[in-house]
């Protein structure tokens, strides 16, 4: 017998995982891993932050879920309130200096409400990011955090909030207590947390209540959310009126009617 050869079919094109299109994984935001790439300066506003570059980096970031670099400051003492408002209003780091910030507290305080701020500012949303080329933020020199650490950054806070409980519903919403047979005992930090539960407050309000970042209070609320102490509080549910045109409800109409003729 003879044996005929047959040209293989070519193989099955391989992407290039190294190419420019090819986002990794680690990637949160496309639009910000674009602005590192070109090294711009500007703000990056997305529908819960905004986050300040400077030649590529991350320099400063603001959301409403979060304490800022202000509340972390003054709310143990180490700056009163006028002086920070001073140095906000003109945009000048030295005035904190001046008044009794080591340059070591300043950075380490920037940096964690800077982390802070970035993990809601790039959440997952449904609209799309806006950039405006720009000056540099007034803290941009104490700590520059490259974006591909603040990804990395911000997807292991994600993870971490699953492991511990993960419903996302207390994140945002208002905060009520669960009132179990014999509680747990729970830390001092997690029992500043509990007793700030009200119905009424969310994280974010009870993290600025205490000073502290809001991604951290998150941490403690989910973990008593997994010892059963805190849930959400459930939506209201909408009182409807009845329908006058279901004729159900004519029925009943007519009878009452009929009755009160009586």
């Amino acid at each position: 017998m003879t044996m005929v050869g047959t040209t293989p079919p070519p193989r099955l094109p391989v992407r290039d995982r190294t190419s420019a299109g090819e986002r990794s994984p680690g990637c949160v935001s496309p639009m910000l891993t674009r602005l590192a790439e070109e090294r711009a300066t500007g703000v990056l506003a997305r529908e819960h932050g905004t986050l300040h570059l400077v030649e590529g980096r991350v320099v400063h970031a603001e959301s409403p879920l979060a304490p800022g670099l202000g509340v972390l400051l003054t709310a143990h003492g180490a700056l009163d309130a006028a002086t920070w408002r001073d140095a906000e209003d003109s945009a000048d780091e030295g005035r904190l200096l001046e008044h009794g910030v080591t340059p070591g507290a300043l950075e380490l305080a920037q940096v964690s409400a800077l982390y802070d701020a970035a993990y809601f500012a790039l959440a997952p949303s449904s609209t799309p990011g806006r950039f405006r080329y720009g000056a540099a933020h007034w803290l941009a020199s104490l700590h520059p955090v490259p974006v591909a650490d603040l990804e990395r950054e911000t997807l292991r806070r994600r993870a971490l909030l699953r492991r511990i409980w993960p419903d996302p519903a207390t994140d945002a919403a208002p905060l009520i207590r669960a009132d179990p047979v014999a509680p747990p005992a729970v830390p001092p930090r997690q029992a500043a947390v509990l007793e700030r539960v009200d119905g009424v407050r969310r994280a974010a309000d009870i993290a600025r209540e205490l000073g502290r970042p809001a991604f951290h209070t998150l941490v403690h609320i989910r973990r008593l959310a997994a010892a059963g102490l805190v849930s959400s509080q459930p939506s209201p549910v909408a009182d409807h009126p009845p329908d006058a045109a279901d004729p159900y409800i004519a029925l009943l109409k007519r009878v009452r009617d009929a009755l009160e003729a009586l």
